[in-house]
């Protein structure tokens, strides 16, 4: 017996085949190369299908997306995939397969970045755990008494959108008040925001082209000592702070596990964000988790997929 999992992300799409026991027996890997609508669908099915040519007695297909998985419909919002605002994602696929009744399960990337985590990775052995996800976006896997955290929507989790600043900003609208300032385009975003609040700033980062200016840019440039650099990485640990200790005083998790693009480099700060979670979180929780990095990276979520794929081939209440 065997599952395939597949993590699309925004520019690129893993695939893997997963034994019986978890291990990974083929993977196939290809780049959206800004393709769009029916492009990316098209892209999915033929690496599913090279999967399944390299596969035997395929029992179950997990598919990791970002963004939105509607899990009555199969249908997935994307925004980062051009067209894909409800895109019929599992009906395509199964009208791909001759044999239509095997199960395809589609979730969003933060569910299955969680269940990557407690099935191979840093959340192994919990039941209640966070996986925060800082990549283009932020997002949270919540993992409690051992099921993901969906929401009646299927919407749980857009913790980008979290309030933390007041007053309210029309800025915050497209993508969270969070997220505008923690995400890896955040980072940059919060780079150009401040170079044009400073005319005076001539520091390294101006030197730079502020349209291509990445979150790359300001971790490389902080330890230069870039004054800006500084000042942006400064407000995005205290952000990362307090959202891990709303999460740990609402969800009580025994741990936090922080992953995508971002950690990564910023894995070096999480006894920075730690110390200011203390801060602002429910005394007693703070003092019973444990804040790690992820250990599976950026093959979480396709972990993760293939996890629900074996699970949908063996369910168990």
């Amino acid at each position: 017996m065997s599952v395939i999992g597949l993590d699309l992300g925004g520019t690129k799409l893993a695939g893997a085949v997963f034994d019986a026991g978890g291990a990974v027996v083929a993977e196939d890997h290809s780049l959206l190369e800004r393709r769009g609508g029916t492009e990316v669908g098209t892209l999915v099915i033929a690496a599913l299908h090279r999967l399944l040519a390299k596969a035997a007695d395929v029992e179950a297909i997990g598919v990791s997306v970002p963004g939105i998985a509607h899990s009555k419909t199969g249908r997935v919002w994307a925004p980062n995939i051009p067209g894909w605002d409800d895109y019929p994602l599992r009906d395509e696929i199964r009208a791909s397969l001759s044999y239509e009744d095997l199960p395809v399960v589609i979730e969003a990337d933060r569910s299955c970045g969680i269940m990557g985590e407690a099935w191979h990775g840093a959340a192994r052995g919990c039941r209640h755990a966070v996986y925060l996800t800082v990549g283009t976006g932020i997002g949270a896997g919540i993992l409690v008494d051992g099921r993901i955290l969906h929401g009646a929507h299927d919407i749980g989790g857009a913790i980008g959108w979290m309030a933390l600043e007041r007053p309210w900003n029309e800025k915050y609208r497209s993508s969270g008040c969070f997220e505008y300032y923690a995400s890896g385009d955040g980072i940059a975003r919060h780079a150009r925001d401040l170079m044009a609040e400073r005319p005076r700033y001539r520091g390294a980062l101006r030197s730079l082209a502020a349209d291509t200016l990445t979150s790359h840019d300001v971790f490389r440039l902080y330890d230069a000592g870039d004054e800006v650099a500084m000042t942006v990485l400064a407000r995005a640990i205290e952000l990362w702070g307090m959202a891990a200790a709303n999460l740990v005083s609402l969800v009580n998790p025994e741990r936090v596990i922080f992953g995508g693009g971002v950690f990564g480099p910023a894995s070096r700060f999480l006894p920075d964000i730690a110390r200011e979670a203390r801060r602002w979180a429910q005394p007693i929780s703070i003092t019973q988790v444990e804040f790690a990095a992820s250990t599976l990276g950026g093959t979480a979520a396709l972990h993760g997929a293939g996890h629900v794929a074996l699970r949908a081939a063996s369910p168990v209440e």
